[in-house]
C-alpha cells in the first residue's frame, strides 16, 4: 500500500501542471508511436500465448499475467499498418489498463519515456481523415533531431474489437428526473471521437442535447466566450463531462482553470476517463471535480446527469 500511495503522490504532482509522460515505441516502420505512461502497467518481452479459436483477427491469443488471463492485441494490425510486414517481428508487449480492463499490445522496439507538456501535443492533421487511429501528434527530440510522434487512439482500437454498449438499465432511471432532463444541454470534452460518440449516444436517449469539444483549451475558450457575453455558464449547460488526457490542455488543467474563474466556478464537472481509479480519485480531489467515472459505463453517465438535475431542481425550490 505504501508503494501504491507513493506512486499516486508522484503522479499527482503532474495534476494541474498540464504535463504527461509518453512511452515511445516502433511498429516495424520508420514512424514512432506513443501511449501515455499513466495507462501502462508494465512492458514485457513477448510471452507465451494460447490461441483463441474464433476470436477477433487482431487478437493474437491470451496469456497469464500476474495470475489472470489477459488478451494480447496485435497493435500494428489493429491500426492497419501493412508496409514492411514480411520483416516485422514483435519484440515486446505493453500491458495496459483501459476502461477497467487489462490487455496487452504487441509492439516492436521500445524507444524511451519522455516528459512533455500537453500544450506541445496537437490534434492529428485534418488531412489524416476520420479513419485514422491517432488522438494526437507531437514533436520529440530523438538523437538531436526533432521527430514526429503519433499518439494512438487506443479507445478506438478497443471499440473495433469489443463493441461498447450504450444500453441504459431501466432500474437506473428516475422517471421524474428524466422528464426534466429533456432539452438540457451537456458539454462533452474528449479527444477521442469514439468516446464522444459513446457519451452522446447514451445521453441522447434521455433527450439531452450535446455540445462537443475535442480538447480542453477549446472547451475553456467556449465557456469563457459565454461568460464574456454576460451569459451564466450554468444556464447554458447542465454539466460538463471531460476526459483527462487531451491535446493542448488536459482535463485536470481545464477543471483547475474553471474553478479559478468566478464566472463559471460552480459548473458541475465529471471526469470521465479510461485511466485507473486509484490515481484519478486522488487527482479529482486535488483539482476539484464533482464526480469521477471510468469509461465506458452508460448507467454511470446517466447517474451523473440525474444527480446534477436533482441538485438543480432542489436549488430551484
Amino acid at each position: 500500500m505504501s508503494e501504491l500511495m507513493s506512486s499516486i503522490d508522484q503522479r499527482t504532482q503532474l495534476v494541474g501542471e498540464n504535463r504527461l509522460e509518453l512511452l515511445m515505441f516502433k511498429l516495424g516502420t520508420r514512424h514512432t508511436f506513443a501511449l501515455n505512461v499513466f495507462k501502462v502497467r508494465e512492458v514485457v518481452t513477448v510471452p507465451k500465448m494460447n490461441q483463441m479459436i474464433g476470436s477477433h483477427h487482431h487478437l493474437k491469443g491470451v496469456t497469464n499475467y500476474r495470475g489472470k488471463s489477459i488478451p494480447i492485441i496485435d497493435l500494428r494490425s489493429a491500426i492497419k499498418i501493412t508496409i514492411g510486414a514480411d520483416n516485422y517481428q514483435p519484440e515486446n508487449v505493453i500491458i495496459t489498463e483501459y476502461n477497467r480492463t487489462v490487455q496487452g499490445f504487441l509492439i516492436g522496439q521500445i524507444m524511451n519515456i519522455v516528459n512533455t507538456s500537453w500544450s506541445e501535443i496537437q490534434p492529428p492533421p485534418t488531412a489524416t481523415g476520420k479513419n485514422n487511429y491517432l488522438t494526437a501528434i507531437t514533436q520529440v527530440e530523438i538523437a538531436d533531431q526533432n521527430e514526429l510522434v503519433e499518439i494512438i487512439d487506443v479507445e478506438k482500437v478497443l471499440a473495433e474489437i469489443i463493441e461498447y454498449d450504450i444500453a441504459i438499465s431501466q432500474d437506473v432511471l428516475d422517471a421524474e428526473v428524466v422528464e426534466h432532463l429533456k432539452g438540457q444541454k451537456v458539454l462533452i470534452v474528449d479527444d477521442s471521437g469514439t468516446a464522444r460518440s459513446q457519451i452522446r449516444d447514451t445521453l441522447c436517449q434521455l433527450g439531452i442535447e450535446v455540445i462537443e469539444q475535442n480538447n480542453g483549451l477549446k472547451a475553456l475558450n467556449l465557456l469563457r466566450s459565454w461568460a464574456d457575453e454576460g451569459k451564466k455558464v450554468t444556464d447554458e449547460i447542465l454539466l460538463m463531462f471531460t476526459d483527462a488526457e487531451m491535446p493542448e490542455m488536459d482535463g485536470y488543467r481545464l477543471t483547475a482553470e474553471i474553478r479559478q474563474d468566478p464566472r463559471m466556478s460552480d459548473l458541475f464537472i465529471a471526469l470521465n476517463t479510461s485511466l485507473s481509479g486509484s490515481f484519478n480519485e486522488a487527482m479529482v480531489e486535488k483539482v476539484g471535480c464533482d464526480r469521477f467515472i471510468s469509461k465506458f459505463q452508460p448507467d454511470l453517465l446517466v447517474d451523473v446527469a440525474q444527480q446534477r438535475m436533482r441538485e438543480v431542481l432542489e436549488q430551484a425550490k
